[in-house]
């Protein structure tokens, strides 16, 4: 909305849809739950939604001389835009390393990018997965008021969600600072387009929560043996297909499968 001159000077993206909106002139409230009958607006319309050409029902004042009276969804439309800058912060120094240290790197996949995906605020500190061309970890990063500048990279530590305990490694960058990791998938040669590592990142998200993977991974031993048995057994093909000069595709699903999320949750290759 251009030349609003109402509550945070103009900043649009400070205001939720829930805003209830007041005219500065008259008073005159704008409720998004009720609408406005002058103009046919149907209830559920937010403000910043409303035809650039609706006025204040009452005195005929434009948009731009309305305030917001109150915003249950403020706390929402904050936490959204922290979440933004420390992922955007994350992706830019990513993306740094990939044009500066790993683009020509055998490992990498040059079929995808750096991209922050599914991030949530978990227990006050952000929490998602990133995916880049040679990884897929799981990410956290601090609160609004905790420094994390003094972590030791490589140091480790146990978190617990839902579903249960993964191992992290602490590591600092230049714009992100401090973030502890949780590997996933590396290196990223079976995704075969960014589509499909942003669906199996989200993925990971939804199980990261669900209670029924507990069980699996309170057998920490079993769970390791079993990863330890499968990259053998992958290693052992890729010798086979090079020897053969033959190569064999296989597409990941597009969700995660039990196995998949629980025992990379309990590797320790994070990046």
């Amino acid at each position: 909305m251009s030349g609003f001159e109402g509550s945070f000077m103009g900043a649009a993206d400070k205001i939720s849809d829930q805003a209830i909106m007041e005219c500065k002139i008259c008073w005159t409230p704008y409720d998004p739950a009720e609408g406005d009958d002058t103009r046919s607006i149907l209830p559920g319309t937010a403000f910043l939604a409303l035809p650039e050409d609706w006025k204040c029902p009452t005195c005929d004042a434009p948009k731009e001389q309305f305030m917001v009276s109150d915003d249950p969804g403020a706390d929402m439309v904050r936490e959204a835009q922290v979440l933004k800058n420390k992922t955007d912060a994350l992706v830019a120094d990513f993306t740094e390393v990939w044009h500066a240290k790993m683009r020509d790197v055998p490992m990498v996949n040059k079929l995808l990018n750096v991209e922050a995906v599914g991030w949530v605020v978990h227990k006050g500190r952000p929490l998602g997965v990133l995916i880049s061309p040679w990884f897929m970890n799981l990410i956290q990063l601090p609160g609004e008021d905790e420094d994390w500048s003094d972590l030791t990279p490589g140091a480790k530590e146990y978190l617990s969600f839902e579903s249960g305990d993964y191992e992290f490694i602490h590591n600092t960058r230049e714009m992100t600072g401090g973030y502890k990791a949780c590997s996933l998938f590396s290196p990223m040669g079976e995704f075969r387009s960014q589509q499909q590592a942003v669906d199996v990142g989200r993925a990971v998200m939804q199980a990261l929560f669900m209670e029924e993977h507990r069980a699996e991974t309170d057998r920490a031993a079993d769970i390791r043996e079993m990863r330890e048995d499968e990259l053998e057994a992958k290693r052992q093909a890729e010798e086979d297909a090079a020897s053969s000069e033959t190569e064999e595709t296989s597409d990941l699903p597009t969700e995660a499968t039990r196995r998949q999320v629980l025992t990379a949750g309990l590797s320790g290759d994070a990046s």
